[in-house]
């Protein structure tokens, strides 16, 4: 390998190259390639971006834009939806993959233009199933460009797809995938030239990678940023493509054996040229989601050819163990590692070239472990004064690493710092890996048969387990249950004891209260105990889990209710009635074969027992047994008579057992307060006040009796004119006729409202 710089080889390499440019003709175009973004904010905000790569060396800055405008076009009609101007916002250079191997020839700036407003697309305007394209249109190209009819004429248009941002009435957000970083390498031809295309996709679809002919569009020299002179908007497609050289076509963009290709699906792109030269190429990033094609987005770039010194490619050999000389052969050989063996491999590097730095890179193939170390120099020079002819390091692998019975592959790949591209020899390693043993741990219970384990209410189930690891790893304890069974939720413990050794003890304690009766009763729960341990490699194992049935045995008798009320009627609770002012009483008892605690109460249906007059006693008795006792002393308070009847008052009677699942009875019983009874009502209807002492007065002995709220209101006498004449608040009132004769009219009244009216005649 011969470096550019350095070395009086590298010094004659550089004069060559400038020897070789002085042969070239300059170019006064500036446009490499570029390619444009879009990418979704927001709602209905996307940023549209533009990356135009200029030539830094050859590009007339004057031709370097402060601006764009960039059209949005409909797929379907190529209608013009909008225009949008993108800025100047960043302005850098282009990296080489290796700095040391820069040409004064090639050097690029990547230019970044951006929407100077929020761009909109809102689902109302861009609903069309077709989607939608994006373009810019600039000339011109370099005029040393090899591959193209009239480099210098060629112009180009900036194209991007994207699709509508509502599908099937719902919003379809897509961002553009930002396809592969800008290239500023060249390449030597006869040799092999690579690099990494490949894009992201914020949104996850799937890439597909193609080379494309890049599109020439509209504008020409004379006029480098065409726009229709009608009205001033970008124009829409078809855009015309480049015209190749005769020989070349998409396929086949840079002459070379192979020619220039792109990895459909890995976005790398590979071709050993043939030619010396500068040459365009296209390459178009297609995104797919869930099958379908959405968007796609494309970019024009330059790569030039160099006549370069020869580069050798260095190699590496590979040696099994830490000693001996047997070389390991790929594709026959399989690297065994197995507990107590070597775990490690010594690689032999070196390179025919003097003054070459050298590199080891490990690549996975299908290794999954965790990667092996070198424990010793993994890069240096060789074939220079006081460094060796080859080079030596030492890899070795964990001691936890395995391959779980499969054969893995591991790429050791050597690469120097040659130019244009480091020359790389790669030595594939299959192994397999056994990791040190290490046994299960064992799980063990006192629980003891038979099973299912039957526990009663208030009893506290419990037992002891021990787990044992031979190999002594750290063993940690759980607890849980079958089919939504979660015993932590009903109170019981697993308590891990600290390890001793190879043993962890454990205490299981489980009070048995009403929560853990199950509906119904007497269905079978299990227990799950399970033990793990992790190895010194940090793989978890398990001690064959124990399970123990458990029945939570529970039974339960409805309690028994009596009293001294009247049995029920056909009509439903019986009605009891007492008198104003005379007590009532009666007893209520409560037994329960299951001797759980009872309580009795009483109730009433919308009133308060004691603002009626009324109280109920029951205290405590022994288990199963209980009593009470029920008084009324009927008054007017609280009671209300609609349409001459009391109202009745419910009273509901509750025995109540405690329990996990009660059964309580209950007695209901209607009370009403006796009404006095009334006599039959004739009222005189003549009376003859002449002083004989009889019937002298009107008055009325037979009036219906008060009773609590209905109580004589008051009595009116009127003329047969309607003229009152007598009136009196006194239920023993007495008229005399006031001494003249004739036929009068009253009117009784009581605070219910009820009315009696009648008649008399006077005859004095």
């Amino acid at each position: 390998m011969r470096t550019t710089t350095g070395a009086p080889a590298g010094r004659r390499w550089l004069l060559w190259v400038l020897l070789w440019l002085g042969t070239t003709p300059a170019w006064a175009t500036h446009i490499v390639g570029g390619e444009l973004d879009l990418q979704y904010l927001q709602g209905d905000t996307y940023q549209l971006s533009m990356n135009l790569y200029f030539d830094a060396i050859n590009g007339n800055p004057g031709a370097l834009d402060n601006s764009f405008t960039a059209g949005i076009f409909d797929k379907a009609t190529n209608r013009l939806i909008t225009s949008v101007t993108l800025d100047l916002v960043n302005n850098t250079f282009v990296s080489y993959t290796s700095p040391a191997c820069a040409v004064g020839s090639l050097s690029t700036r990547q230019l970044v233009y951006r929407n100077r407003a929020p761009l909109l697309l809102p689902a109302a305007t861009y609903g069309s199933a077709q989607g939608y394209y994006v373009a810019i249109e600039r000339c011109c190209r370099n005029n040393a460009i090899s591959n193209i009819v009239n480099p210098g004429a060629a112009a180009q248009a900036f194209y991007l797809e994207f699709p509508a941002v509502v599908r099937g009435g719902q919003p379809f957000r897509d961002s553009t995938p930002r396809i592969f970083p800008p290239l500023a390498d060249y390449a030597c031809v006869g040799e092999l030239f690579y690099y990494d295309f490949a894009g992201q996709d914020a949104d996850g679809d799937s890439l597909a990678y193609d080379m494309v002919t890049p599109l020439n569009g509209h504008t020409t020299s004379a006029q480098p940023t065409l726009l229709n002179l009608t009205n001033n908007v970008p124009l829409p497609g078809p855009y015309q493509p480049i015209t190749w050289n005769a020989g070349l076509s998409a396929s086949n963009q840079i002459p070379g054996a192979p020619t220039l290709t792109i990895g459909a699906r890995t976005g790398r792109l590979t071709v050993r040229p043939t030619r010396v030269g500068l040459f365009v190429f296209g390459v178009r990033c297609q995104e797919y989601r869930r099958g379908v094609k959405i968007g796609e987005t494309r970019r024009d770039f330059q790569l030039q050819v160099l006549v370069c010194p020869r580069n050798n490619a260095p190699s590496v050999t590979a040696l099994p163990g830490t000693s001996g000389s047997v070389t390991y052969l790929p594709g026959r050989d399989t690297l065994r590692l197995v507990p107590g063996g070597s775990r490690c491999l010594r690689l032999r590097f070196t390179d025919p070239d003097a003054s070459s730095q050298l590199t080891l890179s490990l690549r996975s193939v299908n290794y999954t472990g965790t990667l092996p170390t070198f424990s010793s120099t993994i890069s240096g020079l060789v074939h220079s004064p006081g460094q060796p002819d080859t080079l030596v390091a030492t890899l070795c692998f964990p001691d936890c690493v395995d391959t779980q019975g499969k054969v893995n592959f591991l790429e050791v790949i050597v690469a120097d710092n040659g130019c244009a591209l480091p020359k790389r020899d790669t030595v594939r390693i299959a192994l397999l890996a056994i990791p040190n043993p290490n046994a299960l741990p064992t799980l063990t219970t006192t629980a003891g048969t038979p099973l299912p384990l039957r526990v009663r209410l208030g009893q506290t189930l419990g037992f002891d387990l021990l787990a044992t690891d031979p190999d002594g790893d750290p063993i940690t304890y759980a607890l849980s249950g079958t089919n939504g069974f979660a015993p932590a939720a009903l109170g019981a413990t697993l308590t891990a004891q600290a390890q001793a050794g190879t043993q962890r003890a454990a205490r299981f304690n489980w009070p048995i209260s009403c929560a853990a009766v199950t509906d119904p009763p007497g269905q079978v729960r299990e227990l799950v105990f399970t033990a793990t341990t992790v190895t010194p490699c940090g793989v978890r194992q398990a001690a064959p889990p124990i399970t123990i049935p458990v029945i939570v045995d529970y039974s339960n008798a409805p309690p028994a209710l009596t009293s001294t009320f009247p049995a029920d009627s056909a009509g439903g609770p019986p009605l009891v009635r007492v008198a104003l002012g005379q007590a009532y009483t009666a007893s209520l008892t409560g037994t329960d074969g299951d001797k759980d605690v009872l309580v009795l109460s009483a109730t009433g249906q919308d009133f308060n027992l004691a603002d009626v007059g009324m109280r109920f006693t029951a205290p405590a008795g022994a288990p199963g047994q209980a009593s009470g006792t029920f008084t009324w002393l009927p008054t007017c308070d609280g009671v209300s008579v609609t349409n001459g009847q009391a109202r009745e008052l419910v009273v509901t009677f509750q025995l109540q057992e405690s329990t996990c699942r009660p059964q309580p009875r209950t007695r209901t019983v209607r009370f009403a307060v006796a009404q006095p009874v009334a006599k039959e009502f004739l009222p005189p209807n003549i009376i003859t006040p002449n002083g004989d002492d009889k019937n002298q007065f009107f008055t009325l002995a037979d009036l219906p009796p008060d009773f609590c709220d209905a109580r004589f209101a008051g009595v009116k006498i009127f003329s047969r004119w309607g003229r009152q004449v007598y009136e009196s608040g006194d239920r023993s009132f007495r008229w005399a006729g006031d001494g003249v004769g004739g036929t009068y009219y009253y009117l009784i009244t009581y605070t219910t409202g009820r009315r009696y009216k009648g008649w008399v005649e006077v005859m004095p």
